[in-house]
């Protein structure tokens, strides 16, 4: 069964480690979004209220560079997800560590649309 690898990375600077790293354990493709956790909702609630009429660029782009980022993947039936796992952790440390990230896998039922990865047996490619 595929199966969807999902990476919320809490330092947005270490993605293209990352990004890197999954393409040479044999990630097909990635999808990357914008994320931000709960700690960070709750510390910025209300902060809108006391920003400047002009705020600094520097500011702005700042609280846009503490956000973090979702990668995530569909991998075909029988992908190694634990390499994924252990060559994610060489990257960032130990996922237990607090602040590094969280990794988490998720059967997929269903794919429309994934294609077989070029030179790769037929498999099929990511998202």
């Amino acid at each position: 069964m595929p199966q969807m690898i999902g990476l919320v990375v809490h330092n947005p600077a270490r993605v293209d480690e990352i990004v890197r790293a999954w393409v040479a354990a044999g990630v097909p493709g990635m999808t990357f979004l914008d994320s931000s956790g709960l700690v960070h909702h709750l510390r910025d609630r209300g902060s809108r209220d006391d920003l400047p009429l002009f705020p600094s660029v520097r500011r702005l782009l700042h609280d846009e560079e503490e956000q973090g980022r979702l990668l995530f993947s569909v991998v075909p039936d029988g992908f190694d997800v634990d390499a994924v796992a252990a060559i994610t952790e060489q990257v960032l440390g130990p996922l237990s560590a607090p602040g590094t990230g969280i990794l988490f896998v998720i059967p997929v039922v269903r794919v429309f649309g994934l294609q077989p990865a070029q030179g790769r047996g037929g498999e099929a490619g990511g998202a």
